[in-house]
């Protein structure tokens, strides 16, 4: 049954790698649509509550992504918080964006299952896009990727399935209540996800591994926001300790699909220059 509820959705990260690709699906289908962001025309930012309300006033829903991670501490509470206020405002259907292997994003699910609130909760694993919109995209261009050490194998998700499966959740009734937790079809080392970016693109690409405390010593020395690099090294350290070696249905329980290989959303972002020299 499609959800009768024709106001508009709230896409908190309207600008960030999955809230672009949401908002301009809902759109193609003629939903209304608030893209929020901190410097957006609809301003939302996690760490300033007073910018709460003014996102939240006549949606109907809304697709939740929370920035930088879940996984930093705090971030729970913060959730909470927001979620009060979405339903004392009267917005019950609520979408998350969650991570696989976080214990504070597990928790964050949790007050969304307790709230109350009609809830679809979409754990994903690692986005195959930080290879071609930031983070890793860098040292692809420069010719040398350089990681933290790292033995786990990841099955790299396609942010073009998670926008599908949000946008599908967001749309039908009978994603309420749903967990999907979202993998692609198969596990690959950080190595290997670089072999395949150098046999799409035709590039030289080094790969570097270095000791996950140096690296982040080094990210600090360029300048990055401490948030950032305790997230990263977080999820070096802990969450690609093997606890998220194995591939799920999520998205053909979302969709009725199979989720995107790597080798083809490699060869699709080579197709488009953006790995070109």
């Amino acid at each position: 049954m499609t959800i009768e509820n024709q106001k508009p959705v709230l896409v908190i990260g309207g600008n960030g790698k999955t809230g672009r690709r949401v908002v301009a699906r809902l759109q193609s289908a003629g939903r209304p649509v608030v893209s929020a962001s901190r410097s957006g025309e609809t301003r939302f930012d996690w760490n300033d509550r007073t910018t709460w309300a003014g996102a939240l006033s006549g949606v109907g829903a809304v697709y939740m992504t929370y920035q930088p991670d879940l996984a930093v501490p705090g971030a729970v509470d913060t959730v909470r918080q927001f979620v009060d206020l979405a339903l004392f405002m009267g917005v019950r259907r609520l979408v998350l964006l969650s991570g696989r292997g976080e214990e504070e994003a597990q928790r964050a699910e949790l007050v969304l299952m307790e709230s109350g609130a009609d809830w679809t909760i979409v754990r994903a694993a690692w986005f195959a896009q930080n290879f071609s919109e930031n983070f890793i995209m860098d040292g692809v261009l420069a010719g040398t990727v350089v990681l933290p050490e790292s033995n786990a194998r990841e099955p790299f998700v396609d942010v073009d399935d998670i926008a599908d499966v949000v946008v599908a959740a967001l749309s039908d009734d009978r994603h309420i209540g749903q967990l999907y937790e979202v993998t692609g079809p198969r596990l690959m080392s950080f190595a290997e996800a670089v072999s395949e970016v150098v046999a799409a693109s035709g590039r030289k690409i080094d790969f570097v591994e270095m000791p996950a405390e140096a690296y982040a010593e080094a990210l600090a020395q360029e300048g990055l926001p401490e948030d950032l690099v305790w997230l990263i090294n977080y999820l070096f350290t802990t969450v690609l300790d093997g606890r998220n070696e194995y591939t799920t249905d999520g998205v053909e329980r979302a969709l009725g699909r199979a989720p995107r290989d790597f080798t083809d959303y490699a060869r699709g972002v080579a197709e488009t220059g953006a790995w070109a020299a």
